[in-house]
């Protein structure tokens, strides 16, 4: 009898992770866009709080915070991106009428000017720009394509957007029930989760502001056509996780190598590196360390690592894996793990 009913508990467990495992396999193709919807439902919780306080229907209250926020967003996305695509157009254009390979050449140093040298890198320098605009036809091809998929992909964002409004505080309390932690454990550790929440998110808007502004000043010193138009774009751009503010000055340098401005150019691509790109490095671990008590090195460490592992998401994910680690070991170096404090006592 014993060995039957081990039997149907091994049967039971089996099946049960067997399901797990399915449904892993179902979630993995929308997983970024169930974490999008659910981050951006935490964001916007409080202005639906405040809508449900006025209109008195949880239902009409999501509907109108989620249809007001998708169409900011939509628009700024459809702005940036036409703002974007207009520029990339513009330069690939100007790349097939202009021989970069031998600018370059005109610029190298005595030494490497002879005939055989300074052919063999205007041959290289060409034939990466060739790649390189083959590139962008391939990329633009892809998304074309892609629509179907992206279109898909957004409406499964704003559908667990919609329903994490009008359901999220029950979804807490749910996922809390099933919780084996204690209560005192398991506060901590939504107090952790919301700590880091919040300052990733506030950390993305600070960072993405401050890099923005510091890349303005870099565009107006070096004499950069629609200086404020781009620094403004720029510091929308680096407000977005992975895109940042490179996406910018990048082409932007690279068009005053093109029109000859040497100097401006290789003055903008120094500030770019040693100024605009380490801000994201420096703010975003003392935001994060100062809001949750995280060590600063832990914080990057998870953040990056998170960021490999996880893509955007990693940023959050990643210092709250690290975070919680280290909130089981401050418990265990506290209280004495044997007496069941971190986990429910489980009866039988």
């Amino acid at each position: 009898m014993i060995e039957k009913e081990v039997f149907k508990q091994v049967i039971n467990y089996v099946l049960v992770v067997a399901l797990f495992i399915v449904a892993f396999f179902i979630i993995k193709p929308i997983f970024y866009s169930i974490i999008y919807g659910i981050l951006l439902a935490y964001i916007f919780y409080p202005v639906y709080k405040f809508v449900r306080s006025q209109v008195k229907s949880e239902i009409l209250s999501a509907i109108i915070v989620c249809v007001g926020i998708l169409v900011i967003l939509v628009s700024l996305i459809v702005i940036i991106f036409t703002s974007l695509l207009n520029q990339l157009i513009d330069f690939y254009l100007s790349l097939q009428q202009i021989n970069v390979g031998k600018i370059i050449a005109a610029q190298l140093p005595t030494f490497l000017s002879r005939p055989e040298i300074s052919s063999t890198i205007v041959s290289s320098v060409n034939d990466s720009l060739a790649k390189l605009i083959a590139g962008f036809v391939t990329a633009l091809g892809n998304i074309v394509l892609n629509i179907p998929d992206l279109i898909l992909q957004f409406f499964v964002f704003a559908f667990v957007f919609f329903f994490c409004l009008k359901d999220g505080e029950r979804s807490i309390e749910y996922f809390k029930s099933l919780s084996p932690m204690k209560k005192e454990t398991q506060h901590k550790f939504f107090k952790h989760f919301e700590d880091i929440t919040k300052s990733v998110i506030i950390g993305e808007i600070i960072v993405g502001l401050v890099q923005g502004l510091v890349a303005g000043i870099g565009y107006f010193a070096f004499g950069v056509p629609n200086a404020l138009l781009l620094t403004i774009i720029t510091a929308l751009l680096s407000i977005l996780p992975i895109i940042g503010p490179w996406l910018i000055w990048i082409p932007v340098d690279l068009y005053l190598f093109l029109v000859g401005r040497d100097v401006a150019a290789f003055g903008l691509l120094i500030y770019g590196l040693f100024f605009v790109n380490w801000i994201d490095n420096i703010i975003r671990p003392m935001i994060l360390s100062r809001r949750t008590e995280l060590n600063q090195v832990i914080a990057l460490v998870g953040m990056i690592g998170g960021l490999y592992v996880f893509g955007f998401v990693g940023l959050i994910l990643g210092p709250l894996v690290l975070g919680y680690v280290l909130l089981v070991l401050e418990l265990y170096r506290k209280q004495n793990i044997d007496e069941n404090l971190i986990f429910k006592k489980v009866d039988g």
